[in-house]
């Protein structure tokens, strides 16, 4: 282990705030007495080899700076070492870092949080999914809200959250239940009719959007939020409630929990911490204290 740290950069996140975050949070770094180093790759494959290749050589923490995208890169490079994670959020939605309690879109203060956790060795274990060779810390989402985001990555116009905005009008207008076979652990598969199902292993994702409201990342267990068959008028009134977390109250909504969860559905996609996993059939199982996290 070396006293160097590496900041894992997104130039790009919420629209440039990715490589303005990086100054301030570095600033605070050098002056706790450690050498920084940038990641930066060409692609994500690229910065995802140059990451591992940082915790193989022994970097004092991987500090994963931009939105819950590059999150997501981060833990594929740390999940399972001794490689501790710190997150400087300066990404659109940032649902990792709110659910763990870190400073959102104010790097000077998620820099801070990073160099004391590094000096005083404040580390917080905490359960990740998987889902074959994929890790993820928020949400799996399969159902209406994974074709929204199909649809939105097909289209080139509009452009910004319009897109998903007229992709949420069209998956409503095409609004049917979408029969999956799930099974909970052990228990025996079953064939349901829903909505949507997602799977949290925190929970939020989208930006703040509670799916999973009663969802902790140390407990061993996903949330599992099942919305039934509705019509489009019933899902308008329930989807503006997963902000406050209080959708669970309606007939409609129910929870389950679980260590592993297997989900199958034709034309579905699964997205987990909103990066496309790929179609169902998927499984889903947590691992944990999966990761190290500065706080």
């Amino acid at each position: 282990m070396t006293s160097d740290v590496s900041l894992f950069v997104n130039p790009s996140a919420g629209r440039g705030r990715g490589a303005r975050a990086a100054g301030p949070a570095a600033d605070h770094l050098r002056r706790a007495g450690f050498g920084v180093r940038s990641v930066v790759g060409a692609d994500a494959a690229d910065a995802l080899r140059r990451a591992r290749a940082a915790v193989e050589a022994g970097t004092s923490a991987l500090v994963a700076v931009g939105g819950d995208g590059m999150v997501s890169l981060a833990l594929q490079a740390v999940a399972g070492t001794d490689t501790p994670l710190g997150v400087v959020a300066a990404g659109t939605g940032n649902d990792f870092a709110r659910a763990a309690g870190l400073p959102l879109r104010d790097p000077a203060a998620a820099g801070r949080v990073v160099a004391e956790a590094l000096k005083e060795g404040r580390i917080r274990e905490l359960d990740l999914g998987r889902t074959g060779d994929r890790w993820f810390g928020t949400v799996l989402a399969s159902g209406f809200d994974s074709r929204v985001n199909d649809r939105g990555n097909r289209m080139r116009w509009p452009t910004g959250r319009l897109r998903y905005d007229v992709a949420v009008l069209a998956e409503l207008a095409a609004l049917r239940p979408i029969p999956y076979r799930i099974a909970l652990d052990d228990a025996p598969e079953r064939e349901i009719e829903a909505t949507l199902i997602a799977v949290g292993n925190g929970p939020s994702y989208g930006g703040g959007m509670r799916i999973c409201a009663d969802a902790e990342m140390d407990d061993g267990l996903f949330d599992v939020c099942v919305v039934g068959p509705c019509s489009r008028t019933t899902l308008l009134r329930v989807f503006p409630r997963v902000y406050r977390g209080t959708h669970p109250s309606h007939p409609v909504v129910t929870v389950h929990r679980a260590a592993r969860v297997r989900l199958a559905a034709p034309g579905v996609t699964g997205y987990a911490d909103g990066e496309r996993i790929g179609p169902l059939p998927l499984e889903a199982r947590t691992v944990p204290a999966a990761v190290r996290l500065l706080v």
